[in-house]
């Protein structure tokens, strides 16, 4: 089977699960792929077990030739953070930097260790045997938020423009710091000697702020090039070129490439759209960009859904990713709490804000990419099969609920408004009589 054979299988699975869904389920777009691609792989292993192997073993062949952490990670990722950092608003990105800053690094690392200590002791109650180290590598590919699924359901839900902003950029940036920490702990597992603080800050240093200076870099040649050419179809093959070149250059420079894209990204959308492009360009790039997010999402979550194939099925392992869950979702609420603590020092942040981001934090396919790319054995096994039990529940119960609890967010906040301008107009009325009585 051809690597054309697999990609053709993969797309129309995804043109027909998004026809169905669209048609007849009308769940979101990505949470309704992956529920009819996790259904559907459910099916075939019961047909399996029902003694009808050749289905399922062709598509357990299918899978196990494309490797899924390559495939999102050196492939597909570039595309879609690119995309997503496009038509973000760099003014709005500003006003929020403060917690966004935080909540995509210090928030990170604080996450990374809660929920490393978390799992240790989950763990080892379960009678799980993996070192410290491994669940401390644990909590930092599950730390990582993915944009994917929830920016379509808070723009449905009419999330206020500052949330929508924080959860973007967060979700975008702390995808290169994680895989950062990630790899620095991995060093410990791979590394025939065990680096000290200094070596993981130097590569912290060289991977994350490397990543974001070489995407400026990128981003500015790319505006360069847009500003001297009005040729659409030109202007979007460059856009392509800085993608999948800078991408993969940043890799060999051994810099962060999921950084150095979201930093291109911004920069390309925003000062590249208004001063290097005409309004026939501007519209043709975000239609091809769209395309492309609508089509790489597609095929993402189905895969997310039809790797459960070949995963550990074990319901032991099931099970403590189950019981994982909340602890996951304590570690976010602990780390995103503690992030605006230091924030409100400084501004006013609406109540529920916390909740909110604690629930819309989604796990998605780079947490499943990470756990894919440790070394082979039974720690591997095990945290596979936990993190997928993780991100789908993620996916689908916090996908589907995250709209309803963005819209109660926004009626608290409208009523908190309404009565603070009762209040205030109260508050003059009595200045007013009080005035009047001394004008007696």
């Amino acid at each position: 089977m051809t690597f054309f054979d697999i990609v053709a299988i993969l797309v129309t699975f995804a043109a027909v699960f998004s026809f169905v869904n669209e048609r007849y389920i009308r769940l979101p777009r990505t949470i309704g792929l992956m529920a009819m691609s996790l259904i559907f792989s459910l099916l075939l292993m019961i047909l399996g077990k029902m003694g009808f192997f050749s289905l399922a073993e062709y598509a357990q062949e299918l899978l196990s030739k494309l490797d899924f952490h390559d495939t999102l990670m050196h492939g597909m990722l570039g595309f879609l953070l690119f995309a997503g950092a496009l038509h973000v608003n760099f003014d709005d990105l500003l006003k929020e930097k403060s917690i966004i800053f935080l909540l995509a690094t210090v928030g990170v690392l604080f996450s990374t260790l809660l929920v490393g200590g978390l799992a240790w002791g989950m763990f080892s109650f379960l009678g799980i045997d993996l070192p410290l180290i491994y669940c401390f590598l644990f909590g930092a590919l599950i730390s990582p938020t993915d944009p994917i699924a929830v920016l379509g359901i808070m723009k449905k839900a009419g999330a206020p423009k500052s949330l929508e902003t924080t959860v973007t950029g967060e979700s975008l940036f702390n995808d290169g710091i994680g895989v950062v920490v990630f790899l620095a702990l991995l060093a410990f597992v791979q590394g025939t000697s065990t680096p000290g603080m200094t070596e993981i800050m130097y590569l912290f240093l060289v991977e994350a702020v490397g990543g974001i200076a070489y995407g400026g870099l990128i981003g500015y040649i790319t505006y360069f090039f847009l500003k001297r050419v009005d040729n659409y179809q030109v202007e979007v093959l460059i856009t392509l070129a800085t993608v999948i070149g800078g991408y993969r250059s940043a890799e060999l420079l051994h810099v962060s490439a999921p950084l150095a894209i979201v930093v291109a990204g911004l920069l390309v959308g925003n000062h590249g759209r208004h001063f290097g492009m005409s309004a026939l360009t501007r519209h043709h790039l975000d239609t091809f960009w769209e395309l492309i997010d609508e089509i790489l999402n597609a095929v993402l979550f189905v895969l997310i859904g039809l790797e459960y194939l070949i995963l550990p099925h074990d319901m032991g392992l099931i099970l403590a990713g189950t019981l994982m869950i909340p602890m996951v979702l304590l570690g976010r609420f602990l780390s995103v709490g503690a992030m605006t603590s230091f924030v409100r020092l400084s501004r006013t942040i609406d109540r529920g804000t916390v909740r909110v981001l604690t629930w819309a934090g989604l796990r998605g396919g780079i947490s499943v990419a990470l756990a894919l790319s440790l070394p082979l054995g039974a720690e591997r096994d095990s945290l596979i099969a936990i993190t997928y039990t993780i991100v789908a529940f993620s996916i689908l119960i916090q996908g589907l609920t995250v709209g309803p609890l963005i819209q109660k967010f926004v009626r608290s906040s409208q009523k908190g408004a309404y009565a603070k301008k009762q209040q205030g107009a109260g508050h003059s009325d009595r200045e007013t009589v009080a005035e009047g009585k001394e004008g007696e």
